[in-house]
């Protein structure tokens, strides 16, 4: 397939709608992006990566790096880590307390704040440092050793992190949070202000598409928990909007309020696009619209 050929096209039919949305204005260092950027990268199964626009452009991967956490800490832990974040949608905000009362501290899913909470906490327990542990496996499967952190970021989300820090805190009062909550919500900021482009992103979704092999072609997952990930992605990956986004593009998918998303064609390929113009559940507008050109024109989806 000449992916460079169809990135080319799609970049020109998103055009109008780069630009359009706004970028996430409750994180200060996210606010200020200029939103008229967009990137687009396709990695294929022989880490071969195509790419238009801004995709060698470093971002904020925001809640793209729950993906990661999550399938490390199936990797580590296996699957008792079920037994403290459900696999199902939410119906509510990405950040929202409601339904952690009515179900007794264990988050719906493990792509909302909640459930990422509970995640990064496990990865904490198993690894000791879970977003250096997170870091140093993004290096490697994007084979890219200056990723880093952006301290900048990390501080912007932790002054404003006040959401994030009673979620913690309800759901270590259900005893669902094993570590100290100031630790784990340290490691959740760094691990949220992960600078990567839409190249890296692509290439470390890689494993995903390969039905759990990393990059050197050791095995990171189970074809059955590669699986999971991926149909948790489908359901879940897009906050309130996964239902849209299945009906639109038709991949498993995840975003973050950084502008970026990922997503996945099982046995074929890894996607990775970038624009910071939010719609109004957080997803990136000439993102979404991106995925769904590149589905609609290449026939490839899950369904």
């Amino acid at each position: 397939m000449d992916y460079q050929g169809l990135l080319e096209r799609i970049a020109a039919d998103v055009s109008p709608l780069v630009g359009s949305g706004t970028p996430a204005e409750y994180i200060p260092a996210l606010a200020k992006v200029d939103p008229r950027r967009f990137g687009m990268a396709v990695a294929d199964l022989d880490g071969n990566v195509f790419g238009v626009g801004d995709w060698r452009v470093p971002f904020s991967a925001q809640s793209v790096t729950k993906v990661f956490a999550l399938a490390l800490a199936l990797a580590e832990g296996g699957d008792s880590l079920w037994e403290r974040v459900g696999r199902e949608p939410s119906g509510n905000p990405f950040n929202s307390l409601v339904q952690l009362e009515y179900e007794n501290g264990i988050p719906r899913n493990p792509f909302i704040n909640a459930g990422a909470l509970v995640v990064t906490d496990r990865l904490q327990t198993l690894t000791g440092d879970a977003s250096s542990e997170l870091l140093d496996f993004l290096r490697q499967e994007s084979g890219n050793p200056d990723l880093g952190f952006d301290p900048d970021v990390a501080a912007s989300e932790q002054e404003h992190g006040d959401r994030n820090a009673a979620v913690a805190h309800f759901m270590a009062s259900y005893g669902n949070i094993d570590n100290p909550v100031p630790a784990l919500l340290e490691h959740y900021f760094w691990q949220c202000s992960i600078e990567m482009t839409c190249a890296d992103m692509a290439l470390a979704g890689r494993f995903l598409a390969r039905h759990g092999l990393r990059a050197d072609g050791s095995r990171l997952l189970t074809r059955s928990e590669a699986k999971q990930i991926n149909a948790v992605m489908l359901t879940c990956g897009t906050y309130d909007a996964a239902g849209e986004f299945a009906y639109r593009v038709g991949l498993p998918g995840k975003s973050g309020v950084g502008g970026g998303i990922i997503a996945v064609v099982p046995g074929r390929c890894t996607l990775a696009v970038w624009s910071p113009g939010l719609d109004t559940q957080g997803n990136s507008v000439a993102g979404v619209a991106a995925l769904d050109r590149f589905t609609t024109l290449t026939g490839l989806s899950i369904f």
